[in-house]
């Protein structure tokens, strides 16, 4: 079916079992939670979770230029905003300033190399 349209049926039952397949994931812990005792290590394994998440979605989109080739030169203004705004927040810690700073250094430089 490469290339085929999808039936009107298909796309509903296509996002039914979307819908169940994310309100049993997400509920399962809601729902048998409390039977369940998360080991203490596991627990703390977990706090490290939304970060490795957010790294994973992000470190690709910094790191990979046009053409899905690999980008670690001076010409990538995503990659010198990241570095700039990482700067920036280990000298100030300050969260707002740190998002201001790393997306003018990006547009800047976007405007600067183009």
């Amino acid at each position: 079916m490469i290339g085929s349209a999808m039936a009107d049926w298909e796309i509903w039952v296509t996002i039914a079992a979307l819908v169940l397949a994310t309100g049993l994931t997400r509920s399962s812990f809601w729902l048998v939670g409390h039977h369940i005792t998360i080991p203490k290590r596991v627990q703390e394994m977990l706090r490290y979770a939304p970060a490795c998440a957010l790294a994973a979605i992000i470190a690709p989109d910094l790191l990979m230029g046009a053409h899905d080739q690999l980008a670690l030169d001076m010409l990538n203004p995503k990659l010198l905003g990241a570095v700039a705004a990482v700067a920036y927040y280990l000298v100030r810690r300050s969260m707002i300033e740190t998002i201001v700073l790393g997306m003018l250094v990006f547009t800047g430089l976007r405007i600067w190399l183009q």
